[in-house]
């Protein structure tokens, strides 16, 4: 009778460890999961807003080019009369034009590098989160065992 007590108890203990084993898994599972799924929103998130940017500042180039073609055409009846001063202007006008398009191109980098410092330090952020749940998983489980 004594072996039975002795043994239910030793049983219960067990059972015990192992439902607070599983339930700190659960937890830390829960935890790793919930970042890798911060980490994929503000990826999500950094890139909709980068490639909205890409795309205004395309946008914004292909108009300064209409708009320079459309001076450019409007200003062919110069041409029999000043043809120097027109192609002066127009080298003037190119020069400039070119100059925007580094300023948009150079944007555009600007706008990808700080994108990928976000992300960054976000994978960095997350990083260290789960590495802080796993070390606590393993503080708990060795406190759990240890106890035996």
């Amino acid at each position: 009778m004594h072996d039975t007590t002795k043994s239910q108890e030793i049983f219960g203990q067990f059972a015990g460890k192992t439902l607070e084993t599983l339930s700190l898994w659960a937890d830390a599972s829960h935890g790793v999961l919930r970042e890798l799924v911060n980490l994929s929103t503000a990826a999500t998130k950094e890139t909709t807003r980068l490639y909205a940017e890409l795309q205004s500042s395309a946008v914004d180039a292909v108009r300064e080019s209409q708009a320079y073609w459309f001076k450019r055409q409007s200003e062919m009846q110069e041409l029999p009369k000043d043809p120097i001063a027109w192609y002066q202007k127009g080298l003037m006008e190119s020069i400039e034009g070119t100059q925007k398009a580094f300023r948009f191109i150079e944007g555009s980098a600007q706008a990808v590098t700080k994108s990928a410092e976000q992300v960054q330090a976000t994978v960095e952020r997350t990083g260290k989160e789960i590495q802080q749940t796993l070390s606590t998983l393993a503080t708990r489980m060795q406190e759990i065992h240890s106890a035996a």
